[in-house]
């Protein structure tokens, strides 16, 4: 049987965002579900209509404890496939040895590793901004299309904005620069890659190529791959299924490796 597939989303979407993936890594005979943050469980019309109380104040420690006391309800260490701060998440699971192998697509990445990148110190700050206190922030059509969807049109990410984006706690970014953004990078680990996409503006290629060659243990595997002209929407944009088949053959053969 193949290991079950957990996917964790980003900031700024739900767990709707990965309704495609589901159906993909079930065909391809995986037990596959996407796990909404606290917070999220709704669809995204709702909460940005309503944002959820205490939003704002949602932690990053608050996710990674979540997702703990999920995965420690497994009968066997899954495998975890997480987009940008979902994939920063999946890879303070793996420190903690609770997947069987990790993946992070656009991920954001730990040990205050930054990028010295327009779009990256952009947002970054647009997000974290201290005088903004605990208020939300209030994703947009325009700053969706701006920062997310760049590669499509105005009415292809228009449309899903609509979809699939949501408000966000600005707190769970501001935690990545603390300890718990913090991973041991020279511990042992089970197999990780990192996909990282040419056009983001939020995560730059650039950034997550850096995070996955700083793991530095040399029996365990990490692999960084990139995909061109792509951004940082690639998990819902055209050619989703290409980023996919990509991480359905690398666990065909590290998933197997790791039974050996």
């Amino acid at each position: 049987m193949k290991s079950k597939i957990i996917f964790i989303h980003g900031m700024f979407l739900t767990a709707k965002s990965w309704s495609d993936w589901i159906g993909y890594f079930q065909s391809a005979g995986y037990d596959a579900e996407a796990i909404a943050w606290p917070l999220h469980d709704s669809d995204p019309a709702q909460l940005r209509a309503n944002p959820p109380g205490g939003l704002g104040k949602l932690k990053l420690a608050d996710l990674q404890g979540y997702y703990r006391d999920v995965l420690r309800q497994e009968a066997e260490p899954p495998v975890v496939i997480g987009h940008s701060l979902g994939g920063l998440i999946a890879q303070r699971l793996l420190a903690d040895n609770l997947v069987s192998a990790a993946i992070g697509i656009c991920p954001v990445a730990p040990n205050r590793m930054l990028a010295f990148d327009w779009g990256f110190l952009r947002n970054s700050a647009s997000i974290t901004n201290p005088f903004a206190g605990d208020d939300p922030y209030e994703m947009t059509p325009e700053g969706f299309h701006q920062n997310f969807a760049n590669t499509l049109s105005e009415a292809e990410s228009k449309a899903a904005f609509e979809k699939y984006a949501v408000h966000e706690s600005r707190q769970v970014l501001r935690d990545i620069m603390g300890e718990d953004g913090h991973i041991d990078l020279k511990v042992p680990h089970a197999p990780l890659l990192l996909i990282g996409a040419e056009k983001d503006e939020i995560i730059p290629a650039s950034l997550v190529r850096r995070n996955a060659h700083a793991y530095e243990d040399g029996r365990s595997h990490h692999e960084y791959a990139e995909f061109t002209g792509r951004g940082h929407f690639i998990c819902g944009e055209p050619g989703w299924e290409e980023v996919a088949a990509k991480i359905e053959n690398w666990l065909a053969g590290h998933l197997s490796a790791v039974r050996s």
